[in-house]
């Protein structure tokens, strides 16, 4: 008998936002965020929280103690400063996602979302042996004219082959109010990456890259005018660039 799939708590997304998931928990909530935008929604406001909170504090981290704290410690804290931490950080847990508004603009919380969907669609799509795709890549014409014509805007689908990395092909995604697209790669080892693709990002104009670890994998992700890209591994950071920045420099020959 096949068991039910455990319910996903608040708990839970806390931890894959964390990494703290072992392997098969991690793509059970995965494929749970795929399935349940709300959640998804929940999961990028605590990943939002957590670079405002950096943004914020990390800077401390590198001021050099005041001398009144030099001292040797003393035993209890006074009730009015242990109160008045506990407002402190209250305080910024309330404002870190209107600070993080102010401080990196609705363009990069919007590219941050896209990262968290590709990120997620890479979890339950990736370790697929039987149907990893919709569309393979010896239908490649066929794949890149469809999501086309879905997404409304001219796509490609890079190539990787000097990374190592061959088309396996791609497919149809939700994206947060329309379609989206995923291309999938992969190499002699079994390793993949995927390249996920937007068009609602319309008055965007950022290019910039951004990169952030979530879920067990990396991505790096960028806007160009109104289309969105993230691509997204469980590889190393430097190797990872090297293929986004080869996709960027064959989307924008």
């Amino acid at each position: 008998m096949t068991e039910s799939p455990r319910p996903v708590t608040d708990a839970d997304l806390h931890a894959f936002v964390d990494g703290a998931l072992d392997e098969a928990r991690q793509r059970e909530v995965a494929a749970h965020l795929a399935a349940h935008p709300e959640d998804a929604a929940r999961v990028t406001a605590y990943e939002a929280q957590n670079a405002a909170l950096h943004v914020l504090f990390d800077p401390i981290l590198d001021e050099p103690v005041a001398e009144a704290l030099r001292g040797p410690a003393r035993r209890g804290v006074p009730r009015v400063w242990a109160a008045a931490a506990a407002v402190a950080l209250l305080a910024a847990g309330t404002a870190a996602g209107w600070y993080l508004h102010a401080t990196v603009g609705t363009g990069s919380l919007e590219a941050a979302a896209i990262a968290r969907r590709a990120a997620v669609a890479h979890a339950v799509y990736a370790p697929e042996v039987r149907h990893p795709v919709e569309v393979t890549a010896d239908e490649e014409a066929h794949l890149v004219k469809w999501l086309s014509n879905r997404l409304g805007a001219p796509l490609r689908a890079p190539r990787l082959s000097d990374q190592g990395y061959d088309l396996v092909g791609g497919r149809l995604l939700p994206g947060a109010a329309g379609p989206a697209a995923q291309f999938m790669y992969e190499n002699a080892g079994g390793e993949r990456v995927t390249l996920y693709v937007t068009t609602e990002l319309h008055g965007n104009r950022e290019t910039a890259f951004r990169y952030v670890e979530t879920g067990g994998v990396g991505a790096f992700y960028w806007i160009d005018g109104p289309i969105g890209y993230a691509l997204v591994g469980g590889i190393e950071k430097p190797s990872l660039l090297r293929m986004a920045r080869l996709v960027y420099e064959q989307l924008n020959p």
